[in-house]
């Protein structure tokens, strides 16, 4: 193990929306470590533009198209991965949306779609791959979460509701879990450039009240995000389970 705990050499993982923003961060990642990748998402030209660049680059990667959130397509994807691995060492459940408006203003539909998004289909592909993962006898799944499942944010709050639901699923398998060598954490990250909030981050008044909240005074990069999801699916970090990590610039210890 000393030789290898700070790499991924020889490691499988499924990365879901990685093609932007945390997703691709934490592909690149896990590539340059020596993994080897798959991803999923939604846009096909995006997902065949990334891979030719990583191939270009001599990384071990392939991907598909598809919507998690629904259960067929799911199911594809993992016939399409048993093709190509007997088993899976890492799983990172990326996929998220967000509506952000009062509680009261939601329409059912809307609430269903961040539910079924988030929640439900980080639930799913934990059970879907976990025989995968098992047949690793190392797995590692890191759920990407958010402070907001953590504290009140500016916010939806069904947005909240799911990322809070899954710190308490991550709790839940890494005990039920153990005894087949899969570790389970998350990662909550504060505000980060990515696509889902760079609307917001051109209000210079909104972005000033992040900062003015944030010890870092600064807002994150992708790549900060994806070196705290790579230590965790590390045979170094083989001893750690059942946590949630916030990568946060301070946010959650700042207090009046």
């Amino acid at each position: 193990m000393a030789k290898n705990k700070w790499n991924l050499k020889g490691k499988r993982a499924l990365v879901t929306g990685g093609t932007k923003g945390i997703g691709f961060a934490i592909a690149q990642e896990i590539l340059e470590r020596g993994g080897e990748v798959f991803i999923v998402a939604r846009n096909e030209q995006l997902i065949e533009d990334r891979l030719v660049s990583w191939q270009k680059q001599g990384f071990g990667v392939f991907g598909a198209c598809a919507d998690i959130s629904v259960e067929t397509e799911r199911t594809r994807i993992l016939d399409e991965i048993l093709v190509k691995w007997n088993r899976l060492d890492i799983l990172i459940n990326n996929v998220g949306t967000n509506i952000r408006k009062k509680a009261i203003e939601y329409s059912y539909s809307e609430y269903d779609n961040v539910i079924r998004t988030n929640m439900h289909s980080t639930f799913a592909m934990c059970q879907l791959f976990f025989q995968m993962l098992k047949k690793s006898k190392a797995g590692a799944v890191v759920n990407i979460t958010s402070v907001a499942g953590l504290t009140h944010l500016k916010t939806g709050a069904p947005y909240g509701m799911t990322k809070a639901a899954i710190h308490q699923l991550t709790k839940n398998l890494s005990v039920e879990w153990a005894h087949d060598g899969i570790r389970v954490n998350a990662v909550a990250p504060w505000y980060t450039k990515t696509p889902l909030v760079e609307n917001l981050l051109k209000d210079k008044k909104y972005l000033e009240s992040i900062l003015d909240r944030t010890p870092l005074g600064r807002i994150a990069d992708p790549e900060e995000v994806a070196c705290v999801v790579a230590f965790l699916c590390m045979p170094a970090a083989s001893y750690v389970t059942g946590q949630c990590l916030a990568v946060d610039g301070g946010f959650l210890a700042n207090g009046f």
